[in-house]
């Protein structure tokens, strides 16, 4: 398929032509990102981890490079191929996925250009390296779900109903919208994050998985995307489900 590398992952500066999704994404969510001409990698189950998370990109894997990608060794087999045939160099995580918390976070990192954001107790070691590797600073953060609990704008915005995130990020000069806990449904547990159910398909194009106008900060988020010249798209017009975040792969080539 055509595309290019994103340079920065995670941060497209052209519109976005193949994504990683939860491969149990409803057909409303994947038909919708195929009308754009976005091409769909559909994650496999980790059934080391629990069912809500068991498919859910952000915590199987993370892109460290434009082309390098940390699988983690649960799921490692059964994905690389796709990656390989997309001209991606898939590795092998060291960490094997366990059930709970801490033992599922270690390939959560949130990316947002130069800085990673992690508890970095409990990073794989392999992914760790890679970006120790490539001078990404490192931003320490109690929150292991770092991934799934912030909602990347831009290179110097985030969104996240995590205050100890929040915090941490402002010291950096990273601009932080904290917004309430909860809105957001997973399957099994009182509610999602607000990383989990968005990602960016272009410079100026965030989705969500779905409409965000049941949330108390509906206002303040649309005021701080606006701000940020950012388009909200919204894949859905049901109560956006957390699907371990939209993770953009390839883009334009112009």
């Amino acid at each position: 398929m055509e595309g290019r590398y994103i340079d920065t992952p995670f941060l497209p500066n052209r519109d976005v032509t193949a994504v990683v999704l939860d491969g149990r994404a409803s057909p409303v969510l994947t038909n919708n990102l195929k009308r754009m001409g976005i091409h769909i990698v559909k994650t496999t189950c980790c059934k080391e981890v629990y069912d809500a998370i068991s498919y859910h990109p952000d915590i199987l894997l993370h892109p460290v490079t434009s082309k390098d990608i940390v699988i983690a060794p649960n799921v490692y087999n059964c994905m690389k191929d796709t990656f390989f045939s997309l001209g991606f160099n898939p590795l092998k995580g060291d960490t094997v996925l366990g059930r709970n918390y801490p033992q599922n976070i270690a390939y959560n990192v949130a990316r947002l250009s130069k800085f990673a954001i992690h508890n970095w107790k409990y990073t794989d070691k392999v992914l760790l390296r890679l970006l120790e590797e490539n001078q990404v600073e490192l931003i320490h953060v109690k929150q292991g779900y770092s991934k799934c609990s912030i909602c990347i704008v831009n290179d110097h915005a985030i969104i996240t109903a995590d205050p100890g995130i929040a915090r941490a990020v402002e010291r950096y000069g990273i601009e932080a919208l904290l917004i309430s806990p909860g809105y957001i449904s997973l399957s099994g547990l009182d509610y999602g994050f607000i990383g989990g159910i968005s990602g960016l398909l272009g410079k100026n194009r965030l989705a969500f998985s779905g409409y965000l106008r049941h949330h108390p900060d509906y206002g303040r988020i649309m005021k701080f995307l606006d701000e940020n010249k950012m388009n909200p798209i919204f894949l859905s017009e049901n109560y956006p489900p957390d699907i371990g975040s939209i993770v953009p792969l390839l883009q334009m080539a112009s």
